[in-house]
């Protein structure tokens, strides 16, 4: 009797213990995706996410949409607007998430679908800043290709884009050689609009290495002087209607943001690095997709996935699935999904994410086994 009673005993302990387990395993999750949420507010609102809305909202309201329509827009000559949109993007150090309002933004201007999902793809994947980082990390040969594949796989996205949903926007179509009868924007929105720019770039272009506060002083600097020159120069109707432009931006996008980066958190938490680590070498098919798809869920800010491919490098990852990655990477995120969605429709956001994961994979299994 006394051992059916501590018998008895031992199996009550076992499953309080095991609710313990389960309790602590669920908060460390919660927490994982809490810590996750806190590092990306610190590190991204004020220098990365706030100019960049800015710069959308003003470009609804400053640019003149004939002159989008005309060297952008629908019509105009694919191979001229999307080698203006894939050079012009390597100039945006943006993360998946943070180049979102800005391609947004010129897509609502009037700017071709293809136009701005190959900025949306661009300016994360392959941006100057974070090739002058990955080349002092990982050499010249990887910056090289990382720009030609960026570039191959922007002109098939945008391709891909403009062919799934021609027609879409016909009734905002100008119509082909109709020139547009004022200048795309005026030197005073101009002026303001490179303002914007500035704070959204210096901080990373300046500030390399050092406390993020360095950034936010940067930024703060740069900010300061568009406030001034904003309330000077410009009407307060017309600052009023790009606040309510960049507002709505922000109603649309940042949620969902914050919600991806939440799930991102629990996801990186979860995945185990020794399968990571025991997949990803080689240059097969399989490890540029298994390459490929972390890339796309997971969240990296620009320049932070030349040093976590370096890592990976030194452990066995073949150069293939490490080029698919250092694209992906940057280039997609669970978040940036989610957003895309909301902000495009779901259809292109699906169209979208297939199409980069398919090219991705052939990307890194092409120069791992042609190339490198």
């Amino acid at each position: 009797m006394v051992l059916k009673a501590k018998n008895g005993g031992s199996k009550k302990s076992d499953a309080i213990e095991e609710r313990w387990e389960k309790g602590f395993m669920i908060k460390d999750l919660f927490m994982a995706g809490i810590i996750a949420l806190k590092d990306y507010i610190a590190t991204h609102v004020l220098t990365c996410l706030v100019p960049a809305f800015l710069l959308a909202g003003a470009m609804v309201t400053f640019i003149n949409r004939e002159a989008i329509l005309y060297h952008l827009g629908e019509k105009a000559n694919k191979i001229k607007s999307f080698s203006l949109a894939g050079v012009s993007s390597f100039l945006v150090a943006a993360c998946s998430c943070t180049v979102i309002p800005v391609s947004s933004g010129l897509y609502y201007s009037g700017a071709g679908i293809g136009v701005a999902f190959i900025i949306l793809w661009v300016a994360p994947a392959s941006n100057i800043l974070a090739l002058v980082y990955t080349g002092s990390i990982l050499g010249s040969g990887m910056v090289i290709s990382r720009i030609v594949a960026a570039l191959l796989m922007a002109f098939i996205v945008g391709w891909v884009m403009s062919f799934a949903f021609r027609g879409e926007r016909a009734e905002i179509v100008n119509p082909v050689g109709e020139k547009p009868k004022k200048n795309i924007i005026s030197k005073q929105d101009l002026i303001l609009m490179l303002l914007i720019l500035l704070s959204l770039l210096l901080p990373n272009y300046l500030v390399r290495g050092g406390a993020y506060g360095y950034k936010v002083l940067v930024w703060a600097s740069v900010t300061l002087v568009m406030v001034v020159y904003a309330v000077k120069i410009l009407p307060k109707e017309k600052i009023k209607s790009w606040l309510r432009e960049t507002w709505w931006f922000v109603r649309i996008i940042f949620p969902l943001l914050l919600a991806g980066v939440f799930i991102v958190g629990i996801i990186g938490k979860i995945l185990p690095e020794d399968w990571i680590k025991s997949w990803l070498g080689g240059n097969g098919v399989l490890a540029s997709f298994l390459a490929t798809m972390i890339g796309a869920i997971s969240y990296f800010a620009t320049m932070t996935e030349a040093p976590f491919v370096d890592t990976l490098m030194k452990l066995g990852m073949g150069k293939g699935p490490a080029l698919a990655l250092l694209l992906t990477g940057p280039g997609l995120s669970l978040p940036n999904w989610l957003a895309i969605a909301k902000v495009f429709g779901a259809k292109k956001s699906i169209v979208y994410v297939f199409t980069i994961i398919v090219l991705g994979t052939i990307v890194g299994w092409f120069f791992g086994n042609f190339i490198f």
